[in-house]
């Protein structure tokens, strides 16, 4: 009988089997897909020559996480890579917003745009450097963050406090327009708010654009070398390694909980696992508390709550193997690894309101990732190992193009709407559609049976928005990886932090389950009034 049981073998369940690991515990790791990893992974599926990520592909979030950084992971020869140039936001004019490996350069691309913004972006950055290692520290720590948080409270006071944490609070809209005169500052920050289910005009919206903007320019968006499987791989060699057991292509299909406490898990085959100590979930918080556990086993607030559990935004995906780089009609794109595709801010205010409104856009924005700029070993010289995401709503009501896309995702929508994003993408790089060798389609349906966390293509397991943020995710009250039901804990990204890959909400878990008596047992008890 293992220590603890680990349902999933995504990024979190494995890094929780890791850290209780550590910690002598013995851990056994249930996942339903036939490999690990989850979200991060990488294949040649699109063509044999070319490497894609299937998933997730840039991480600025693990480049900067202190859970990752002591999982050593270069120890199991996980490597990472940059693309000359973070990130770009090319205009139809030719002119194009580039967050450059250098605060220099990125302050003088800016300055081009409006002189002052140059200075606007270094002065962010500064800010940015007294606060930045305590503000993730804070952010990947079990909420209340308290040691973090008193150091960040102690240099938010230096730095101006309330003003700074007002501006995080605006929306991204109105901090470009605050901070920068011209639009190449106001298009990193919004389109980085975007990569969540973030409009320009949502309140929080700036902060999350400032702090990945920062992010990129502290950390960048390194891409694993060889394809994002290798962060799986070097996960999985690290936890086999130390003891742990890992069996794939063995669904959970639930808990097995007895007087109020989890005891261990039943898989589909009927095989009952037990655990002496604790059961952790790499899952969606409804899937944790309806399918596994059971209404049975659960306050009725909680019930309540999770019918106003909100998902984050849909994702449709295209992988291509191109047979030469995207000829951007902006130079300043074609060294960058990611690409934002868009009509500058009006351009993805657009796009967030008619997806709010359950409309498929009809010039989706489009977040572009060119991975052998990122790592030439993606594929051949010469060449580009490229894919596009852009967002939907997760209920379609209508479509805003022409092609009647209602969310059946036969083969007619599916085609339809991959020939959108080419068709956005080309507004941009003229020629990009006759490089095009091959290409794989990831409908928001498709998405999630490769990875049921990924619920219709929701990509970080609950809106990010603050009504779901902190004490709020998943539910109110929440925040912390303690369940109603001792000994089990919710160890996804449908807890605090939420998404990204960063392992925290793995470790947050793991590390409850190390100390589950006293403060723990009365948090389990808190999570039932």
């Amino acid at each position: 009988m293992p220590d603890a049981v680990v349902i999933g073998a995504g990024p979190n369940g494995l890094v929780a089997a890791n850290v209780l690991v550590d910690a002598g515990w013995s851990v056994e790791v249930l996942e339903a897909q036939a490999e690990p990893g989850g979200a991060v992974k990488s294949d040649r599926g699109v063509h044999p020559d070319y490497v894609s990520d299937v998933f997730s592909a840039f991480y600025p979030l693990a480049a900067a996480s202190p859970v990752l950084a002591r999982l050593d992971l270069a120890a199991e020869g996980l490597r990472w890579s940059h693309a000359p140039a973070v990130l770009a936001h090319p205009l139809p004019d030719g002119r194009c917003a580039v967050l450059e490996r250098r605060l220099q350069d990125t302050c003088a691309g800016l300055a081009r745009f409006a002189a002052p913004d140059g200075d606007s972006w270094q002065r962010m950055y500064r800010t940015w450097s007294r606060l930045g290692p305590d503000l993730v520290q804070a952010l990947f720590t079990p909420f209340p963050p308290v040691r973090s948080g008193l150091r960040l409270a102690a240099k938010l006071r230096a730095s101006g406090g309330l003003r700074l944490a007002r501006r995080l609070a605006l929306p991204v809209r109105r901090l470009g327009e605050e901070e920068f005169a011209g639009e190449g500052g106001r298009l990193l920050l919004a389109g980085n708010a975007l990569h969540a289910d973030l409009a320009p005009e949502a309140a929080g919206s700036g902060g999350f654009g400032w702090l990945m903007s920062m992010l990129g320019q502290s950390h960048g968006f390194p891409v694993p070398v060889g394809g994002a499987g290798a962060l799986t791989d070097a996960l999985v060699s690290r936890l086999l390694r130390r003891g742990g057991v890992l069996r794939c292509g063995e669904r959970v299909a639930s808990v097995v909980v007895r007087g109020g406490t989890a005891v261990g898990v039943r898989t589909a085959g009927g095989e009952t696992v037990a655990a002496r100590r604790a059961v952790l979930a790499d899952t969606s918080a409804p899937a944790l508390y309806r399918d596994l556990v059971g209404e049975e086993h659960l306050p009725s607030r909680l019930l309540r709550d999770l019918e106003r559990f909100q998902w984050d935004f849909a994702t449709f995906k295209v992988d291509w193997a191109l047979s030469g780089p995207v000829p951007w009609t902006a130079p300043g794109a074609a060294g960058a690894g990611t690409v934002h595709v868009a009509d500058g801010v009006d351009g993805l205010t657009r796009f967030a309101s008619q997806v709010a409104t359950g409309r498929v856009p009809d010039e989706p924005f489009a977040l572009f990732g060119q991975m052998t700029t990122a790592d030439p070993s993606r594929s051949p010289a010469g060449t580009e190992s490229a894919w596009a995401y852009t967002h939907l709503p997760q209920r379609i009501t209508a479509d805003a193009g022409p092609d009647g896309i209602t969310g059946t995702w036969d083969a007619r929508e599916q085609e339809a709407m991959a020939d959108r994003i080419e068709a956005q993408v080309e507004r941009f790089a003229p020629g990009f559609r006759a490089l095009i060798a091959a290409r794989r389609v990831l409908a928001p349906t498709t998405l999630q049976s490769l990875d049921e966390n990924l619920r219709n293509g929701a990509i970080n397991n609950g809106t990010t928005a603050l009504h779901q943020q902190l004490v709020f995710r998943p539910t109110p009250g929440s925040g912390r990886p303690e369940t109603p039901v001792r000994n089990l804990y919710l160890a996804s990204a449908a807890a605090h932090p939420g998404g990204g890959v960063h392992g925290a909400p793995g470790a947050n878990a793991a590390r409850a389950a190390l100390r589950s008596r006293g403060l723990h047992c009365v948090l389990h008890r808190a999570q039932r009034v």
